[in-house]
């Protein structure tokens, strides 16, 4: 299931079968196993409309679910920005040496923090990944020890400028890893799938009607997975804060 909601699209083509077999399964119900009598009809319709109300309730949730994860992950990106911005700035307070190699590695880091936002294939963020996790060794031993041989205020400012760009980063990841779960997931199929039941086999038309309603839950649930899914939707996060920083920090 997981694999499933973080690749939009095939979240878009199972639900639109499964919606559509699910009509068609109720249509089957409603014209051959047990029509629908007509003074049964005023009662299925509540049952009907309340279904459908709650569906589309639960999408509306859903979807604000999705957009709040994903203005999370922008904010995100843009303190990461100012965290890295600030601590090449505080880096003029250490003494030259340290000052040349934070910036060095500031620069480089900074490279890799835009390739995570950029890449799509699994294999390059796990490089890019283990190429972070060396760069932030380093910078933390580097003004580690400066401030351990010169515990200063004005050294313990450039520490805590490093403590916030290496907080900065685990807050981004934790904002990507905070997804819509699975099981709601699961619970919105169900909910749909018995919408659509219900929709077939309280039809009179024919079965061509059947594609409308599963096309616009599938275009929903399609939209909520593009939202929610960091990496592989067609709506992501750019990093454009990162991106205008490098250039900044090139031209300096």
């Amino acid at each position: 299931m997981n694999t499933i909601i973080n690749l939009p699209r095939l979240v878009f083509v199972i639900s639109l079968v499964v919606l559509w077999l699910s009509a068609n399964l109720g249509g089957f119900l409603g014209q051959r196993l047990r029509p629908l009598k007509e003074e049964e009809r005023e009662h299925f319709g509540v049952v009907q409309g309340a279904i459908l109300t709650m569906l589309g309730l639960l999408i509306g949730f859903s979807f604000s679910m999705a957009v709040s994860r994903y203005d999370q992950r922008k904010n995100y990106e843009e303190a990461e920005a100012n965290a890295i911005g600030t601590e090449y700035v505080r880096a003029d307070l250490l003494p030259a040496a340290d000052a040349a190699r934070i910036r060095d590695l500031l620069r480089n880091y900074l490279d890799q923090r835009i390739l995570f936002y950029e890449t799509r294939d699994e294999r390059q963020l796990q490089g890019i990944t283990a190429s972070m996790d060396q760069l932030q060794t380093q910078l933390w031993f580097t003004v580690q020890a400066r401030a351990a041989a010169q515990p200063t205020p004005v050294v313990a400012l450039a520490v805590s400028g490093m403590n916030d760009v290496l907080n900065s980063q685990g807050y981004t990841q934790f904002a990507w890893w905070n997804r819509i779960p699975a099981e709601a997931w699961g619970m919105l199929m169900a909910i749909a799938i018995i919408c659509n039941l219900l929709i077939g086999y309280g039809a009179r038309a024919g079965r061509y009607f059947f594609l409308v309603l599963p096309l616009a839950i599938s275009i929903s649930f399609f939209l909520i997975a593009d939202i929610d899914s960091p990496r592989q939707g067609l709506i992501r996060v750019i990093p454009q804060n990162l991106v205008s920083l490098s250039r900044s920090l090139q031209a300096h």
